[in-house]
């Protein structure tokens, strides 16, 4: 199993964690009532108790220790993240007293988890805890959240990139939400695209747009150009493009945004000939350095699903001729390769990369797949935040009474085993 995140990562507000200020309200009403009824040394006083349990009388109710699995439902199957989230909330704030009085328990606790990037089956736990209930049941809340958030949206991003056969799948939901869920949203994409190239056996990279989604796992935010610095040239991509490959270091990817005008070929090729005129005059002049700047890597479409591009002729249905379609892709394809056979430089146009971005989604992909569309590239954005639900739910399966743990559960529901567990000694640094 892969190392943990440390704890420090998370930035986790312990305070308000700890105070419940992240749960629901019940939870803490539950805390309270436990807290009191221990200080009591209350014993089940009821008259209907379940069946099974030994002398139920002599239940100390406020110390109760209970096992809990957390599981979600989602089918087939699920790829975790989350978990190391988690582990840090219970590692800093699984324990009893407020404030300055608090006192972690977390050492007490038994703890027992699947690893980032594990495939989950339904119902099946991904974290399984032993311990005094009330030193952690206003924890639920935040740990459902971390879990079910973080999950869906690896499963998400390992269900895109199975679809898009292993071809690099860009992570472009920033805009979608507050930033501040960027750096652990970041953080399940690449868990997501980590499963896929296992599974598929394909050199996929992650691949985020700010710097925040990067920040968990060391990477780098990546981008090229948005609209609006087309417009700020009159809408001239292919200047646009001469001059962001002028001035922006080698390193930053040159791929043009060619939907602005709505006519994604004729700006291709208008700047795909630009960038290689430079290409060319600056390798006759012997400096290749500064002729690699005006290697066009890609070219990107992102055309409005209201709009039909000029080079789609009309069939009639929105559904085939607006947007980013695939006979807008294989004329772009077809329009630069003829370019490079034209010029002489068939490699260095069929090098140019085709980038699709707006709408897409598993269907969306499966089909271009299906179809061989010629796109090299997928940007994917609010598809990876939604998805099928990934729920998670937390369960007490079992209580521990006169020395033994009995089974003990919401009807309809016990425990589920899962050899994937694997003990996790808490607290972790």
């Amino acid at each position: 199993m892969a190392a943990r995140l440390p704890v420090a990562t998370f930035g986790l507000d312990v305070a308000g964690l700890r105070a419940g200020t992240y749960s629901d309200q019940y939870f803490n009403n539950i805390q309270r009532l436990l807290t009191t009824l221990a200080a009591e040394e209350y014993r089940y006083g009821g008259q209907f108790p379940r069946p099974g349990l030994p002398d139920p009388s002599t239940l100390a109710v406020g110390d109760v220790a209970v096992e809990m699995q957390f599981f979600t439902k989602r089918q087939p199957h699920s790829v975790v993240a989350g978990i190391d989230h988690a582990l840090a909330i219970l590692s800093t704030c699984c324990g009893v007293g407020e404030g300055a009085a608090f006192e972690s328990t977390a050492a007490q606790l038994e703890v027992a988890a699947v690893g980032e990037g594990d495939h989950l089956a339904p119902w099946a736990p991904a974290l399984r805890l032993r311990g005094r209930y009330r030193d952690f049941a206003r924890l639920e809340t935040p740990l459902l959240g971390v879990l079910a958030r973080r999950t869906r949206i690896a499963s998400n991003t390992y269900e895109v990139c199975r679809a898009a056969r292993g071809k690099p799948v860009l992570f472009f939901p920033a805009r979608f939400d507050v930033p501040e869920v960027q750096a652990g949203d970041g953080w399940a994409y690449q868990v997501g695209v980590q499963a896929a190239a296992r599974e598929l056996g394909a050199p996929l990279r992650p691949a985020v747009s700010t710097a925040a989604q990067a920040a968990w796992w060391g990477g780098q935010g990546s981008g090229t150009m948005a609209h609006a610095y087309l417009l700020a040239f009159a809408a001239d991509t292919a200047e646009a493009t001469l001059q962001f490959a002028r001035l922006l270091p080698p390193e930053v990817p040159r791929i043009a945004l060619v939907d602005t005008n709505n006519d994604c070929v004729t700006d291709a090729l208008r700047t795909a000939e630009a960038l290689y005129r430079e290409y060319r005059r600056w390798q006759a002049a012997g400096q290749p350095e500064t002729a690699a700047r005006y290697v066009l890597q890609g070219v990107r479409a992102d055309t409005s699903e209201r709009l039909r591009d000029a080079a789609v002729p009309a069939l009639g249905d929105a559904r085939l001729d607006c947007g980013v379609v695939p006979r807008l892709v294989t004329a772009i394809r077809e329009a630069l390769d003829s370019a490079g056979e034209r010029l002489g430089a068939a490699a260095w146009f069929r090098n140019i990369k085709i980038v699709v971005t707006g709408g897409f989604d598993v269907e969306r992909i499966a089909l271009f797949e299906r179809l061989g569309v010629p796109t090299d590239i997928y940007g994917v954005g609010s598809a990876l935040l939604r998805g099928p639900s990934n729920d998670f739910t937390a369960d007490v399966v079992q209580v521990h009474h006169a020395g033994s743990w009995i089974p003990l559960a919401k009807v309809g529901r016990g425990r589920v085993e899962n050899p994937a567990l694997a003990p996790v000694k808490l607290p972790l640094a």
